[in-house]
């Protein structure tokens, strides 16, 4: 767990970079309008007015730390300094302006073990969620997995799907999105 360096502290308070960083990711990806932010269609939110709305004590400078140590790189602050996304994971409607791109021979997707038959007879959707997230490497899909038990390793014939007409593109922080996964191209590792 990163903590916030002691300069931010008195803003900040008490609270660590990793809870102010899921507090973006509920804002910039699910609920914008908890704390009465808009964002664009790009799913781009105002820094200045994320700060002012904000429910939390964050600063600009708090937002950069945050974006800047994510070891996820969920976030992305515009080439002019002024706004904030995150980079993949919205349960909400944006377009994130990702251009269609073939992928590697293989993908993985790290999922718990009581999901696994379910998925190995039915696919992975993407049910809430714009996409399927995939992983680079079995490792990242591993510690994706953990999140939800005991963790299992599913390998995508993903250059497979994409011959057969099905669409991959990359999000900022390198993760794989793809609109569904269905069980033919499934192996478990």
């Amino acid at each position: 767990m990163y903590t916030i360096p002691n300069h931010l502290r008195k803003i900040a308070g008490k609270t660590n970079l990793t809870h102010i960083g899921k507090y973006l990711a509920l804002i910039l990806r699910h609920d914008p309008g908890s704390i009465g932010l808009k964002l664009d269609k790009n799913g781009w939110a105002d820094i200045d007015e994320l700060v002012s709305k904000s429910k939390k004590k964050l600063t600009r400078e708090i937002i950069e730390e945050v974006v800047k140590t994510d070891n996820k790189q969920r976030y992305r602050i515009s080439d002019d300094g002024k706004k904030i996304r995150a980079s993949q994971g919205h349960s909400i409607k944006v377009d994130l302006g990702l251009e269609p791109k073939k992928p590697p021979k293989y993908l993985f997707h790290g999922t718990a073990e009581r999901f696994v038959d379910s998925i190995l007879d039915k696919g992975i959707e993407k049910r809430s969620r714009h996409d399927v997230h995939l992983s680079l490497n079995e490792e990242t899909a591993q510690s994706v997995g953990k999140r939800h038990g005991k963790p299992v390793i599913l390998r995508i014939k993903a250059a497979e799907m994409h011959d057969k007409g099905y669409e991959f593109r990359l999000s900022d922080n390198k993760v794989w999105l793809t609109a569904e996964v269905p069980p033919e191209f499934i192996e478990r590792v």
